[in-house]
């Protein structure tokens, strides 16, 4: 599935309900999510990991939706080409 097939998947399915509970609440169901993800990976939980990273995915999306950007347009225009967009290699040497 492409990001775009995604994110209207998404927005089918939950954007009138985002639109209802505003953009600063959306965001915070994001951040929680963020908060589950961070506990599976705690805990080595491969079974809760993928669902949890599939819930940020989501959430991410129904953001994105919400402020209406593309996020395939986004992800090609910064990454498409397969260099990292701070130092410019295939394999990033950016230092942390």
């Amino acid at each position: 599935m492409k990001i775009s097939e995604f994110q209207k998947i998404i927005k089918d399915l939950y954007y009138e309900k985002d639109c209802r509970r505003g953009l600063e609440r959306t965001f915070m169901w994001f951040v929680e999510e963020v908060g589950e993800l961070a506990e599976a990976l705690r805990k080595g939980s491969k079974e809760s990991l993928g669902e949890e990273m599939a819930d940020v995915l989501a959430w991410l999306t129904s953001l994105a939706n919400l402020v209406n950007v593309d996020l395939e347009f986004e992800a090609k225009k910064k990454y498409g080409r397969g260099f990292c967009p701070r130092c410019g290699m295939r394999k990033c040497i950016c230092k942390e």
